[in-house]
């Protein structure tokens, strides 16, 4: 019999799994509307969450199975305490070729120089309007103006690419897909329009999503948008730039045009589950053989058992019916 810790993560579809998403903490310091539903939901125990010890573990594990490329994501993976000292163990796993970071951006200014000096370079900023009123309708805070000043901060230390993810919902920003592509002008951001995907009890509808297409449309009328050609480096988001912009603008389109024939990841659930894809609750559970004692090739084991079970391509569809159960904050963004 072949060691597991002897083969690469490559699933039945031919797919090279070798980027990783781990979410350090299921809580987070906002209520968005399309991520928490109304009332409280359960989180995870503190001593049921994955401590970093055991990431590191399961992280240096998986680069011996391909793995190069981390996100460390949450809930906000910024409330965690100790997530700087975290995040530079991780940048010192020798075979990790890239690690980066999702926030939503509230304590960005206050902590971007000690990410920046953890190692970290790359970071994704949860934002979906540019307008005050607006973003406390859809995130229950009235913090804009603090997590503009996190992007001023770290564009300023000189993060690259600074990515703003604007998940499009009907009522709320479509009138503002012009302005942010507008900023991809002035400053080297990267902006993604995220088709909104029906996950958890979401206090929005199938009916709320804006799809990319329309999205498209709609910049275009600020000129040409010419097609970038795909990095080493990339995520599913089809690219463009308007004619001497600095940034760039993208679109991820998971219900209108699944990009599920290149996906490449796996994620890391705060509770310790091993999940194959966002949008299927299927995974396998880590945390119960971490802490019963395992050896790595039982680890390396689940790892090829999650990526056997990884579909063709996802289910889910905007019927009610096909959402995925789990919250986003759990599975990690």
């Amino acid at each position: 019999m072949v060691n597991p810790l002897q083969k690469k993560l490559i699933d039945n579809y031919n797919r090279n799994l070798n980027y990783l998403r781990v979410s350090i903490t299921d809580r987070c310091n906002l209520r968005c509307l399309y991520c928490v539903p109304e009332g409280m939901i359960p989180k995870v125990s503190h001593d049921e969450v994955l401590r970093y010890e055991e990431i590191l573990r399961v992280v240096t594990l998986a680069t011996r199975l391909g793995i190069n490329k981390v996100r460390v994501t949450g809930g906000e993976p910024l409330i965690r305490k100790g997530v700087y000292a975290f995040l530079e163990d991780l940048n010192r796993i020798e075979a990790l070729q890239d690690v980066s970071l999702t926030t939503n951006g509230v304590l960005l200014k206050a902590n971007a120089e000690r990410i920046w000096s953890a190692g970290v370079r790359r970071i994704n900023i949860s934002l979906d309007t540019l307008d005050r009123f607006k973003y406390k309708q859809i995130t229950g805070y009235d913090l804009f103006d603090r997590v503009w000043e996190g992007i001023e901060a770290v564009q300023a230390l000189g993060f690259n690419p600074i990515k703003l993810n604007i998940v499009a919902l009907k009522g709320f920003n479509e009138d503002e897909f012009t302005d942010f592509a507008k900023l991809t002008l002035n400053y080297p951001f990267h902006i993604r329009f995220i088709e909104y995907m029906p996950i958890g009890r979401s206090r929005l509808k199938a009916e709320d999503h804006i799809l990319a297409p329309e999205i498209e449309t709609r910049v275009r009328v600020l000129g040409d948008m010419l097609p970038q050609e795909r990095e080493t480096n990339d995520g599913p988001a089809q690219r463009f730039k308007l004619k001497g912009a600095l940034g760039e603008i993208g679109f991820i389109r998971p219900i209108s045009q699944h990009f599920c024939d290149k996906c490449n990841r796996l994620r890391l659930t705060a509770s310790g589950h091993l999940r194959p894809c966002l949008l299927s609750d299927q995974q396998e559970d880590l945390k119960g053989p971490l802490r019963r004692g395992c050896q790595d090739d039982e680890l390396a084991a689940l790892f090829l058992k999650a990526v056997h079970h990884k579909h063709e391509h996802h289910q889910l569809s905007l019927n009610p019916s096909d959402k995925v159960a789990d919250p986003m904050s759990g599975i990690g963004g």
